[in-house]
């Protein structure tokens, strides 16, 4: 990419987007377009067409999404699905109309089987059963990736997906009934940590689930490092991607995982929390581990530089130079 040929980041209020728009203004590039919901509302067809004609971006990083924890997919499934294949198909078919280089559509881990294979190689896509407690956004995203390939096939675009594993960093969502298992253990144990400060009483954080189950993370500012990097491979190395009409879709994480019972002991270290921890059974694990194979993201030479501790500690210094945890 030029660093004045016009690049689109269509969810570039959330914490992927805002991360992509960050390292590209960071790399010079100098011609980004971004629209809030207000200025553009990605479910009309008719609005994002007209923006497409309007400012015929060259590049599209496709980071718009609704997104959230399992108590957010188990309470909204209908909103998942819609919202989510509503906005990746209004994008990416005004990409192919105006004729969009390249676009990398933004999925998520949740799309391969639930008793996937470990690591999960891109390969095992559609190879079994999903895990129910996110079906919905599964199969929106599974959706998005089959469309970019059969664009592909039929058109001769060059849409690429990646799949990125459990994400977190500064500008995620900090929303207990609505947030990822990493952010909201950082603002239970923060919260408890203020609160036992204040009472002189040992708090007790509640996690949901036994503890087991086993989690990949990745830092989002190596998600960001990540996709500015396959967009900006040379055609020898991107067009292989494309041929025979094989699935265009990479992995992108951090290599290694851990237990649930793990990571929270690491942010409680990090928040600096002395209580102690206690697992509600009563609660879904949901599967029971998910780690991604990224042989193919580093055989193109790319690799994570951020290790999960120092990601953490990062993102709880953000949120309270921030004071992103307002408590009364």
């Amino acid at each position: 990419m030029k660093k004045d040929a016009k690049i689109y980041v269509a969810g570039h209020m959330g914490l992927v987007g805002s991360t992509i728009c960050r390292k590209l203004q960071e790399e010079g590039y100098r011609n980004l377009l971004v629209r809030s919901r207000s200025e553009l509302n990605l479910m009309r067809q008719s609005d994002v067409e007209m923006f497409f004609r309007t400012e015929k971006p060259e590049y599209v990083f496709l980071a718009a999404a609704k997104v959230g924890g399992i108590l957010a997919n188990n309470t909204y499934p209908a909103e998942f699905i819609y919202n989510n294949l509503t906005i990746q198909n209004n994008i990416i078919h005004s990409s192919w109309k105006t004729g969009v280089k390249r676009l990398l559509f933004l999925g998520s881990s949740c799309i391969y089987p639930r008793d996937c294979p470990q690591p999960m190689k891109e390969d095992y896509l559609l190879t079994g059963p999903l895990e129910a407690t996110n079906e919905p956004y599964a199969i929106a995203k599974i959706a998005g990736i089959k469309t970019c390939q059969s664009f592909n096939r039929q058109y001769g675009t060059q849409y690429i997906s990646v799949m990125p594993t459990n994400l977190f960093g500064p500008h995620d969502n900090f929303n207990l009934e609505t947030s990822h298992v990493l952010p909201a253990l950082i603002r239970k144990y923060h919260e408890a940590k203020v609160r036992g400060e204040r009472t002189g009483e040992k708090q007790i954080v509640e996690i949901w689930g036994t503890g087991t189950p086993r989690r990949e993370f990745l830092y989002v500012k190596d998600l960001a490092d990540a996709c500015l990097f396959i967009m900006n491979l040379n055609d020898a190395q991107y067009e292989p991607i494309f041929r025979d009409g094989q699935t265009p879709l990479i992995n992108i994480g951090y290599g290694k995982d851990i237990t649930i019972r793990e990571l929270a002991q690491i942010i409680q270290e990090v928040v600096g929390f002395d209580g102690d921890i206690q697992f509600d059974r009563t609660k879904p694990d949901g599967t029971p581990q998910k780690l991604l194979d990224i042989s193919k993201i580093r055989e193109l030479g790319w690799k994570p530089q951020i290790s999960l501790k120092e990601g953490i500690r990062k993102t709880y210094n953000w949120c309270v130079d921030n004071a992103v945890f307002k408590m009364n």
